[in-house]
């Protein structure tokens, strides 16, 4: 009897023993400057809090479909200005607090007003009314139709905050979903913990981490040692076959919505002249960018727009590597001895290593670069919002974004009034094949007129141990999803 106890409990113990992991750390490589996303332009926000910690009405799938989330359903008016949506009920903000449709008009009222600070206030501008028709039923009624209001609701921009936390929502964000921000230990990490009062269903994961390793060399270290679970957008391309060869991890490859530019800043000399832009796309050789910068990781774009998107057009022969044209350009533009500008990269390795390939080349065509390697505070403050730069290279990671060319105070401070109106009408139809066409009519527009320097689609490469699952392999939108992943035997 006494040998089928220590049998049983040694059997216990061994189970025991082999409990099924629910912590997880996830390394990313931009930490972000805060944690509210209706407020700032950084992915590294939505990296951390989008679908974890704040929840909108809709939300983007890993497929990029559109579903319900803080509204379960909604019905539509037949002249398409009315938007009535019924909430989810039981919900409750991480405080304790109830959500109910006081709480989404209060945030979309927040959003698109006179004095908001969301950058991606435009989403919002075909929003006349929110009314609270009983806690459960918001009425949004709109001043013409939009065909992409479900889509913009559900934009990290777009989530639903409570009046109450919104004080300190950039270091105590508050929300309703799966899980609850517990620390963040500035330059390293931030800890967020299951939300056991979760309104849906709970995740797998009880815990997590995100850590922030900006150095590629760095990445790698931590990845080989396993001292982190997942690296998302895994940040030195060259190491990727390695871990493929290695059966602790997967490397998942997907496409993103980024947009990776050579961004123009079209409000100042000599960029204000639409020949120097155009010889600027002439000089760059798209390709030996994506070879040298991201391992042949990339997609060639000519235009803002992601490939996978149906309504897609190829427009990289308008942008064809020519420095030969490059150079007749910039002499028709009165630059025959070329000219002197500034660089200014932000941390990604795409951007840095981009941005010395990306310098050869103009010089070999007259144009000479004085580049400056920025932190991404530096470069929000200088570039994003000082708009004080001659050229940069970042990659727009928001989903759909050609609107913001119809923006003059945008970044790159293009200003085009019949591009304005085109996006006006775009919002205003609801028709796919009209829409599409307008998609494409769009896309030419900025290609033909050389708004930016137009250079790969940013493929999604991340390094997952191999006992993970659940984990995004595209990226629809700026997001580490945990609500799905979990470990597996």
């Amino acid at each position: 009897m006494l040998r089928h106890l220590t049998l049983a409990a040694a059997l216990f113990a061994g189970t025991a023993g082999f409990a099924q992991q629910t912590d997880i750390t996830v390394a990313m490589q931009l930490e972000p400057p805060h944690l509210d996303p209706t407020s700032a332009a950084a992915g590294a926000i939505d990296n951390v809090v989008y679908v974890n910690i704040f929840e909108g009405l809709t939300r983007f799938q890993e497929d990029g479909s559109v579903t319900p989330l803080l509204a379960k359903s909604w019905e539509i008016s037949e002249d398409g200005l009315t938007y009535t949506f019924t909430l989810q009920e039981g919900v409750t903000f991480h405080d304790g607090s109830a959500m109910d449709a006081e709480d989404v008009k209060f945030s979309l009222d927040r959003a698109r007003a006179e004095d908001s600070t969301n950058t991606q206030k435009a989403l919002f501008a075909a929003i006349s009314e929110v009314t609270v028709v009983d806690p459960v039923t918001v009425q949004v009624t709109l001043s013409e139709p939009n065909g992409n209001l479900l889509f913009n609701l559900a934009w990290g921009d777009a989530v639903i905050v409570s009046e109450d936390s919104i004080a300190d929502i950039k270091t105590n964000p508050v929300g309703t979903g799966p899980f609850t921000f517990t620390n963040w230990v500035q330059g390293d990490r931030i800890e967020i913990a299951r939300n056991p009062d979760y309104w849906g269903e709970a995740p797998a994961l009880e815990a997590a981490t995100f850590r922030f390793i900006s150095d590629p060399t760095a990445a790698f270290a931590a990845v080989m040692a396993e001292d982190v679970d997942a690296f998302q957008a895994f940040p030195a391309p060259e190491n990727l076959p390695q871990f493929e060869a290695d059966p602790r991890f997967n490397v998942l490859v997907g496409s993103t919505e980024g947009e990776t530019i050579l961004s123009t800043n079209n409000g100042v000399a000599p960029f204000d002249n639409k020949l120097v832009r155009q010889a600027l796309a002439h000089a760059i050789d798209r390709q030996a960018i994506i070879d040298g910068a991201m391992f042949g990781y990339g997609t060639p774009i000519g235009t803002h727009f992601a490939p996978h998107n149906p309504a897609y057009l190829d427009l990289t022969s308008t942008s064809a590597y020519d420095p030969e044209k490059a150079r007749a350009l910039l002499a028709e533009a009165g630059y025959a001895d070329g000219f002197t500008t500034t660089l200014k990269l932000p941390p990604p390795s795409y951007a840095r290593r981009g941005g010395e390939i990306i310098a050869a080349q103009l010089r070999a065509v007259g144009i000479e670069t004085e580049i400056s390697n920025l932190e991404w505070a530096q470069w929000l403050e200088e570039v994003f919002r000082g708009k004080d730069f001659g050229l940069t290279i970042v990659s727009h990671t928001e989903p759909f974004d050609i609107g913001i060319y119809a923006r003059p105070d945008y970044y790159f401070q293009y200003d085009n009034p019949a591009f304005q109106d085109l996006m006006a009408e775009l919002n205003r139809t609801t028709d796919p094949d009209a829409r599409t066409a307008l998609m494409q009519q769009a896309q030419t527009i900025i290609s033909e007129d050389y708004v930016n320097g137009y250079l790969f689609q940013l493929a999604a490469t991340s390094v997952v141990n191999a006992k993970v699952e659940g984990f995004w392999a595209n990226a629809p939108t700026q997001a580490i999803d945990l609500t799905g992943v979990r470990w597996i035997e």
